[in-house]
């Protein structure tokens, strides 16, 4: 029979430093890094949230909970708003956008991160600069413009006009997708008879992959969200785009907040099912981007 005292004695070994300090550190990072992120999380899906409810509860209902669910704002926004036309006309501007926004971008990039010339320096100042003018203060002009060219209540230039505006900032993170990538690369292939074209074509461009998702995804997200060029240079009803469709479920004196939020669900869903398709392509980009090597 063993006793108490024949036992043998396990003793834990003493903490170093290190592990006094990880252990110091552990219990404030709930504080200091998940408490922020939890009222950051509430703060963007509570309205989320609220947006379900309203857009799938029965009209007058004060239920904290879509139930029971109906589809009935979805029919009245989708086929008596027409927003089936809506989604349709943003869907084409904002592909078309990301189109050439991105191919644009492409060439500007390539000449900005692989060439010297003169005007390099004038024309990274002024990309830049650009992005300080708010986008209301050119719309007098731009209407001017496009009247002369028969581009008002036209969807190309509304398409043009999206493209303008993101391009000054598409081309500059393109510049710098281009710039981490080694111009050995392209001049060992040149050296085996590529030309630059080919080079770029075969090298390039499988590399630049990741950079060409998020420029194209800031294009496309640019495009499908913007509100103003689409409300001054659109007047036919047919050729509305999803923001300025949702504009006119506001009446003068109520809101109908069921349409309005089925309106709000409608536009949002393409853009997040994007998203989350090329969330790890994004994240590649913009970080493959933020630093210059």
């Amino acid at each position: 029979m063993t006793t108490t005292a024949d036992r043998p004695v396990v003793t834990t070994p003493p903490l170093d430093r290190s592990d006094k300090v990880r252990v110091h550190r552990t219990k404030p990072r709930v504080f200091s890094v998940g408490l922020p992120l939890a009222v950051y999380l509430l703060f963007t899906l509570v309205p989320f949230y609220w947006m379900i409810v309203f857009a799938f509860r029965p009209a007058g209902s004060n239920s904290m909970l879509p139930w029971p669910i109906t589809l009935d704002h979805f029919d009245t926004v989708w086929n008596t708003l027409g927003f089936s036309f809506f989604f349709k006309n943003s869907l084409i501007v904002a592909g078309l956008s990301l189109v050439l926004t991105t191919f644009v971008a492409l060439a500007t990039g390539y000449a900005l991160a692989r060439f010297k010339f003169r005007a390099k320096i004038p024309l990274v100042m002024a990309l830049l600069c650009s992005q300080f003018v708010p986008g209301a203060m050119l719309l007098i002009p731009l209407f001017q413009v496009f009247r002369e060219m028969g581009l008002v209540n036209n969807l190309f230039g509304l398409i043009v006009a999206d493209t303008v505006f993101q391009l000054p900032l598409a081309a500059m993170l393109m510049a710098g997708f281009i710039s981490q990538i080694p111009v050995e690369l392209e001049e060992a292939a040149m050296v085996d008879g590529c030309s630059r074209l080919k080079a770029f074509r075969i090298i390039m461009l499988p590399l630049l992959r990741p950079g060409l998702i998020a420029v194209g995804s800031f294009a496309f997200i640019g495009s499908w969200n913007n509100f103003l060029f689409g409300l001054m240079f659109i007047s036919s009803q047919d050729k509305f785009t999803l923001p300025v469709g949702l504009s006119y479920t506001i009446g003068s004196y109520n809101v109908d907040f069921g349409v309005l939020a089925a309106g709000g669900l409608i536009a949002a869903v393409p853009v997040v099912a994007v998203f989350a398709v090329i969330q790890k392509y994004l994240v590649q980009g913009l970080s493959a981007g933020a630093v210059k090597g």
